[in-house]
């Protein structure tokens, strides 16, 4: 298989890349830094870039992907922010979210919707629908990445579409909000606390194991795999 993936850097982006590179895939990826645990494999192909370049983005997919036509693509990139009130969260915050999490994914879609891609899944977040207190522009980068995949799904007929949400993941990202949200004023911290976590591996394994079951529903669906299993 050939597969695209964005944020292999660490947690479930390294995961991904790493569970397709041990099963002999050829791995195309774009992130700011190669983690150790991937770096050797002959059939990864890498290029450092900050997704937040968007003018950078469309040049560097040429030169990655050349002429190569994908069976599946990752969006995975993203960046939650610091959590708290939305009266407390400035635009600016919320435009550097909306940049990765939203914009940065529309560059990319625009270039795989002219080549040949046959399913492309992006991930979201329960955030997304949740609305839960403190998740701020992280909720609404998501609520929005969920329509971006629809829009996307009507535009390209011979490409499957989803939007993912992957359960609750063990990454340093959500070991951070743990650590650092306050439960009394964002519940969602101590729910988070308490809920059973996959790890990143785990998680990866997951999404893949459910990879021909997305194609169940129709492209563009916005689907949270705690629900499928």
């Amino acid at each position: 298989m050939e597969i695209f993936i964005t944020g292999i850097g660490s947690g479930l982006g390294e995961a991904l890349a790493l569970e397709f590179l041990e099963a002999g895939e050829n791995v195309y990826a774009l992130s700011r830094h190669l983690p150790r645990s991937l770096e050797g494999f002959e059939n990864l192909h890498f290029l450092s870039l900050n997704l937040f370049a968007h003018e950078k983005i469309g040049i560097a997919m040429e030169e990655l992907l050349g002429d190569v036509e994908l069976d599946l693509a990752i969006l995975n990139a993203g960046v939650v922010g610091e959590l708290k009130e939305m009266e407390e969260t400035s635009l600016h915050e919320i435009e550097a979210i909306m940049d990765l999490n939203v914009w940065a994914n529309k560059v990319i879609l625009d270039r795989l919707k002219r080549r040949t891609v046959k399913q492309i899944v992006a991930i979201s977040s329960g955030a997304s629908v949740s609305g839960a207190r403190g998740w701020n522009g992280y909720a609404l980068s998501k609520a929005a990445l969920n329509m971006l995949i629809r829009l996307y799904g009507e535009e390209m007929p011979h490409t499957h579409l989803t939007s993912l949400a992957p359960g609750i993941i063990d990454t340093p990202m959500l070991r951070y909000i743990m650590e650092h949200g306050d439960p009394h004023r964002f519940p969602v911290v101590q729910r988070l606390r308490e809920a059973p976590k996959m790890t990143p591996r785990d998680g990866a394994r997951l999404i893949i194991d459910t990879l021909p079951r997305l194609l169940e529903y129709p492209s563009g669906e916005y689907l949270d795999i705690r629900q499928l299993h």
